[in-house]
């Protein structure tokens, strides 16, 4: 494995890294301080939704996304590509050679082209940019896949133009990231790989559906992107979050990660604990009545708010009486555990 150090403007973190998903510029159900505690190092924002929630006027009264919601740590713009697969695509919107169009509502339509997303995302002012793709959708055909592959490149090529036409003449850049895509098609993801890279990225996402049709993660996928692109740039798993599947994809090399998983599934009462197992975790859901009894910490081997300071047994009280603490408590406890991995990770990474 390459070993690289991402910089952001408050310094540099060793990787691999795990961004969870602020995608309102919040991390639902916990604040930045709250984040901050758990030494997770960096979030992730959503371009699209921020563009049509907050606007530019505000960014640029704070200097950006970063100010605005008191978060001094790395930051991670994706482009409103999975969007297009689940707003767009999936919804009334409609997807074209210029941009995705979004049909919100009656009165409000939004085109989003590959120039817009960069303009918005710089002036979001994160430290690492993606480019705008097509996100082949699960159960593409063959024709319906290399459509994907055709549009994403020529997007990427009008990305880093406007990338390259706003930033001319600076020195510090964030990051700017190219995404693979092409379905289970080992051919199509190895086409785009290569196109991408004569670009010039400073990292390559693994774009797509991660899952294949029988639910089980498509690795020979990832390998391809691998073996495709630039040795030295980023490889970044795109919405990719289990931890197993972390720590597999960063033994072929892959730096950086940002998921919603660690943050949904602790609303959902889905606990993160250390595990003696071929994937070095196990759940925890404290659902049952015999929850009541267990005058234990959630992961006795956990440093978090939660299980320094609380019982299983009350934390069951709080999912029961549904106060919300109980899931600010199970957002920490699951933004920690990643935390804990990822520094794992850095020590094997770095060896």
């Amino acid at each position: 494995m390459v070993k690289k150090v991402f910089k952001y403007k408050h310094g540099q973190l060793n990787t691999p890294l795990f961004f969870p998903d602020a995608t309102k510029a919040v991390v639902r159900s916990v604040d930045s301080q709250d984040v901050l505690n758990t030494k997770t190092p960096g979030i992730l924002v959503n371009t699209l939704h921020l563009y049509l929630d907050l606007g530019k006027r505000v960014l640029k009264k704070f200097g950006g996304i970063g100010p605005l919601m008191g978060w001094p740590g790395a930051l991670i713009s994706d482009s409103g590509g999975f969007q297009v697969m689940s707003l767009a695509k999936k919804g009334s919107g409609k997807v074209t050679d210029t941009g995705v169009s979004f049909h919100l509502n009656k009165k409000r339509k939004v085109l989003l082209t590959p120039e817009k997303s960069i303009d918005y995302q710089l002036m979001l002012k994160t430290d690492l940019l993606v480019v705008l793709d097509d996100f082949t959708p699960p159960g593409a055909s063959y024709e319906e896949a290399k459509i994907t592959v055709e549009r994403t490149v020529a997007w990427a090529k009008r990305s880093k133009a406007e990338f390259d036409k706003q930033l001319k003449g600076k020195k510090d850049k964030p990051y700017l990231i190219g995404v693979v895509q092409g379905g289970y098609f080992p051919d199509l993801r190895q086409d785009c790989s290569q196109r991408l890279s004569d670009i010039g990225f400073d990292g390559y996402g693994y774009g797509g559906w991660p899952l294949t049709q029988d639910n089980q993660f498509d690795y020979e996928s990832a390998q391809i992107i691998a073996d495709n692109t630039p040795k030295g740039s980023w490889l970044y798993g795109l919405g990719i979050g289990k931890p197993d599947e972390v720590a597999n994809l960063c033994r072929m090399g892959y730096q950086i990660f940002d998921c919603v998983l660690p943050t949904r599934d602790a609303r959902h009462g889905r606990l993160y604990i250390s595990a003696d197992n071929a994937k070095g975790y196990e759940y925890y859901t404290p659902d049952k009545e015999k929850h009541y009894y267990e005058d234990i910490p959630v992961d006795p081997e956990c440093d978090c708010l939660l299980c320094k300071n609380y019982s299983r047994a009350y934390l069951r009280h709080l999912f029961k009486i549904e106060d919300l603490t109980a899931v600010r408590l199970a957002t920490i406890h699951n933004l920690r555990f990643y935390a804990r991995l990822m520094e794992k990770l850095q020590v094997e990474y770095l060896k």
